[in-house]
Formats: C-alpha cells, structure tokens, sequence
C-alpha cells in the first residue's frame, strides 16, 4: 500500500470517529399529550379519602387501589380531572387537593406540574 493510501484510510477513520462522537439523542417528546387511562367517573371514591381520617395504610383505599397502577404524571391528570369536573362532589383547592390526595396514596405530584385547563 502506498502512504497516499494509508493517508486516505487515516482520515476516512478521523473524519467517522468525528462524526459519530458527536451525534447525541435527541431529547423524548413532551408529556403534553399524556392522558387519564382511568373512567375518572370512578375516581369518586377518592372523595372519602379526603373526608376520612385513615387508620392503618391508605394505600389500601380504593381511591389508592384504582391509581396504584399508574405512574405519577397519569395519576395527577386523572385527579385533575376529577377535581376540575367536581366527580368528588365537592368544590376543592385544585393544587392542594391534588397534591394531598396522591401524597396519601404514596405518589408523587410530578415536578412542575399543573393541572391542564
């Protein structure tokens, strides 16, 4: 092989090594499209879990049972909801109750997050 050949090949292997150490993932899409996976009319059981003074787990509520399965960020929509649409029968902090009701039932309100309009 001659050295123009092996010149060549050297920087064919910079030029790739270059480029491929630069290319990065692109970043996942919003949570904007996010949606309650629940019948939320069922979430009215989470009415008595704010009326309730629980003795034992919580977590063992129906309210806890139905959203147990669930990730934060579908939980807190769910509870949104409900408490938008007043399913829990009663008018409500919307920031507060929510954050109250998914701290009983050991979940999180995920961090900068608002209840959609």
């Amino acid at each position: 092989m001659g050295s123009s050949t092996v010149f060549l090949m050297f920087l064919n292997l910079v030029f790739f090594t270059m480029v491929s150490s630069s290319y990065t993932t692109p970043p996942p899409p919003p949570n904007s499209k996010a949606k309650c996976p629940l019948d939320t009319l069922k979430l009215g059981v989470c009415a008595n879990l704010l009326h309730l003074v629980i003795i034992g787990d919580p977590s063992k509520t129906p309210c806890c049972t139905l959203i147990g399965g669930i990730a934060n960020l579908e939980a807190a929509i769910c509870l949104c909801t409900a408490i938008k649409a007043n399913i829990l029968g009663i008018n409500l902090n919307v920031p507060l109750t929510l954050e109250l009701l998914l701290n009983k039932c050991n979940k999180e309100v995920p961090s900068g997050f608002q209840c959609p309009n």
